[in-house]
């Protein structure tokens, strides 16, 4: 009675089978080379924005003094940089006191270099959710670096705050913040791509992380203004995606030096290479993430 049945490929127990647990559906990914399914993606928004809020509690949960975090990081690196390039050095700052200007620097840098490290660890990190659940993996990277936007906004804070000691008053030119955050959010976003699409395979990725970010730091004009570089070390620089942010963000908050508008389009430029390379990779590798994570 048993033998009867007991389920086989070319009899009716199967169909009864089928009957009772309803049918299958199989979740391919796409073939080939593609860029992002934005429809797929506003179905997916309230899936994002809980990505992002529960990497917001996780980053301010059981912790000592909170969202203080977020403004001790760029604070205390401004006091060090202060110090020792201000002081010690003497290096410029555009006719501005070194600490605001080197903390106007540090705020885009910052938030880019934690969205894009949180982007590159973001797929590792969330390993069980990635190889049990379909959703566009993307939004993982992508709801990493919103959190980092709340760490922005705690340390912006105490930028008025600068600004109002050292009375520096704030002109029209704020408006163009926004723009030039939104293009380190996707300067971060296409480096956290490359890197998190990267790390699923090859795990020595998070190792390399903190070196790539110092060394980015050291070539972005965030201790130093770029007025100090000539020739080819200013066509160089300029092709640093965060040189155009870092600059036009100072620009926009303290009123300093002139808009970036030469070194604007190769950021620009150089931002659309990094995002477009890292869209294609990351959706490309995307078929093997749940096998090899």
């Amino acid at each position: 009675m048993a033998e009867e049945n007991r389920p086989t490929v070319d009899g009716g127990p199967d169909r009864t089978l089928s009957a009772v647990t309803g049918p299958s559906i199989l979740i391919e990914p796409p073939r080939g080379w593609r860029l992002l399914n934005l429809r797929e993606l506003w179905l997916y928004r309230e899936l994002l924005l809980q990505l992002a809020w529960r990497d917001i509690r996780i980053r301010y949960k059981q912790t000592l003094i909170g969202a203080a975090w977020a403004v001790l990081q760029p604070f205390l690196t401004m006091v060090v940089f202060s110090i020792f390039f201000g002081r010690f050095a003497g290096i410029p700052s555009d006719g501005l006191p070194y600490p605001v200007f080197s903390y106007a620097g540090l705020l885009p840098w910052t938030f880019f270099a934690e969205g894009m490290r949180r982007a590159a660890e973001s797929l590792v990190g969330n390993a069980n959710l990635v190889s049990r659940v379909y959703f566009p993996r993307i939004l993982i990277p992508l709801g990493a670096i919103l959190a980092a936007l709340v760490d922005f906004a705690f340390a912006f804070v105490v930028l008025i705050g600068m600004m109002i000691f050292y009375r520096i008053p704030v002109t029209w030119n704020i408006l163009y913040l926004p723009a030039f955050l939104a293009l380190a959010f996707l300067a971060a976003l296409g480096v956290g791509l490359w890197l998190s699409a990267l790390n699923v395979q090859y795990r020595d990725v998070r190792y390399t992380l903190g070196f790539i970010i110092q060394i980015w730091l050291f070539a972005t004009p965030v201790i130093y203004p770029t007025s100090l570089l000539k020739g080819t070390w200013k066509v160089l620089v300029s092709l640093n995606p965060m040189t155009s942010v870092v600059e036009g963000s100072r620009w926009a908050l303290l009123g300093s030096g002139s808009p970036p508008s030469g070194i604007l389009w190769a950021s620009v430029a150089a931002v659309a290479f990094v995002l477009v390379g890292g869209l294609l990779v990351f959706q490309r590798m995307e078929r093997a993430f749940a096998d090899v994570i």
